[in-house]
């Protein structure tokens, strides 16, 4: 049983992949005019011209009204009306791009008004500069919408009407023997397109019209993408600013872990020896007299437990930012680094001169935490380290040839290292394929 569902499955799945190939095949000139996103794409242009002169006469009806009565209160309100208004048409043409385009575009950033009531309502849509950048849009999108519709419509009628017309040419009357769609006549001369040749030639150039039009209306939409995308989105400030507030939590949470990280090495490792420490110490103190060989040794015994308690604390240190990396810079420490790791290492750092010390660090504890992953989980027999830079971008590569199989997106370390670098907007790209090799590539800006 298990046998022949697997068959079936299998013939299923070889009909899908041989459809698939054969519609691969196809060249992307000849699927454009029946793809779906072509039509959509055509729809958003058709609906655009209605929209945008319902859009174009509220906005401008709106401020003219409001301007020319802002020698009375009332031209306030109205103004204000006229920008919730243009807000909410907003609202619907990111909409309609998302659906029809696939465009994503957040919503701009909401009226904060500093009191309640309407008049704290006016005031907050009156400076909302998202407000008047929706305003703009509706005027702006009205010629432009005119233009691509007319253009569009065109291409799409004429490349359809001409590339069928071997099928309707016979619908036009005969005249004088003569039959079909007639180019010139002035009473003494007459073009009709009624031979074969000719009937031909007309569906071969529409077959150009049809076959170039899904491109010229892509790039008609592209403009609306550019309108859509620089008017009815957030500013740039805003989204900088809701980029920086995530910044700063990712910042103040990776702190808190290293705090919490550095109180738990100090209180289970450094801080149990050394009290420990101290009770050896007290007891050898009070055998010195009675039997100083014990003493003798417990104080030996004693000496290695600072010892080991010193390596731990140099260890501790060397985590929160190692003295060699200030002193002699990356090359030194990711050597120091590598010269750690269970697996062979090779360390090239190509830098002229040193980045921001915020920068260096970042990229040392980068470099740290992906050999010791390399160390625990890759199985690789060696690995290497590149650092260089490039324009005012610090990059860094760290390969091994393990198992792979490593995965940014799973939770792991990788993924608490990704929002590290992000918080000072870098990037870390994974390329790790089941069975190896690994690739972790970081970039960091220069300056912070």
């Amino acid at each position: 049983m298990a046998s022949e569902y697997g068959h079936e499955y299998g013939q299923e799945f070889r009909q899908v992949y041989e459809h698939g190939e054969r519609q691969h095949r196809v060249p992307t000139a000849l699927r454009a005019p029946f793809e779906a996103r072509t039509w959509r794409e055509f729809a958003y242009v058709l609906l655009s011209l209605p929209i945008s002169v319902l859009l174009f006469t509220y906005a401008v009806t709106m401020v003219a009204v409001g301007a020319g009565l802002l020698v009375t209160f009332l031209g306030i309100p109205v103004l204000a009306a006229g920008l919730a208004g243009c807000r909410g048409f907003g609202s619907l043409e990111r909409a309609r791009a998302r659906g029809l385009l696939g465009l994503e575009v957040a919503a701009p950033e909401p009226l904060r008004p500093r009191r309640r009531g309407v008049a704290a309502w006016m005031g907050a849509v009156l400076k909302s500069g998202s407000s008047w950048r929706q305003l703009l849009y509706a005027v702006l999108h009205f010629p432009w919408a005119v233009l691509s519709f007319c253009v569009a419509v065109t291409f799409w009628a004429y490349g359809w009407a001409l590339l069928t017309y071997p099928l309707w040419f016979w619908v036009f009357p005969m005249y004088g023997g003569q039959g079909g769609l007639q180019l010139y006549g002035d009473g003494q001369h007459q073009i009709y397109l009624d031979n074969p040749f000719e009937i031909t030639v007309t569906a071969l150039v529409g077959l150009l019209f049809t076959l170039a039009t899904p491109w010229i209306v892509r790039a008609l939409t592209l403009v609306d993408r550019l309108l859509v995308h620089g008017l009815l989105g957030p500013s740039r400030l805003a989204s900088r600013v809701v980029e920086l507030e995530s910044d700063r939590g990712v910042v103040v949470d990776t702190a808190a872990a290293d705090l919490r990280r550095i109180e738990r090495d100090l209180h289970d490792g450094a801080q149990a020896r050394l009290v420990a420490l101290a009770m050896d110490l007290g007891l050898a103190k009070e055998k010195l007299a009675e039997d100083p060989q014990s003493a003798a040794r417990m104080v030996d015994d004693a000496h290695g437990e600072v010892k080991t308690a010193l390596q731990e604390l140099r260890d501790l240190a060397r985590g929160i930012h190692p003295a060699v990396l200030t002193d002699r810079g990356l090359d030194a420490a990711l050597s120091a680094v590598a010269s750690r790791c269970t697996v062979p290492v090779r360390v090239e750092v190509d830098l002229a001169e040193r980045p921001a010390p915020a920068i260096e660090g970042i990229a040392y504890f980068t470099v740290s935490e992906l050999l010791q992953n390399i160390s625990k989980h890759s199985g690789a027999k060696s690995a290497s380290v590149d650092v260089w830079r490039v324009d005012n971008r610090l990059l860094l590569q760290v390969v091994d040839n393990g198992v792979g199989g490593a995965d940014a997106s799973a939770g792991s370390g990788l993924a608490g290292l990704a929002e590290r670098l992000d918080a000072v907007d870098g990037i870390l790209v994974v390329d790790s394929p089941a069975g190896g090799p690994t690739r972790v590539t970081a970039e960091l800006p220069w300056r912070r």
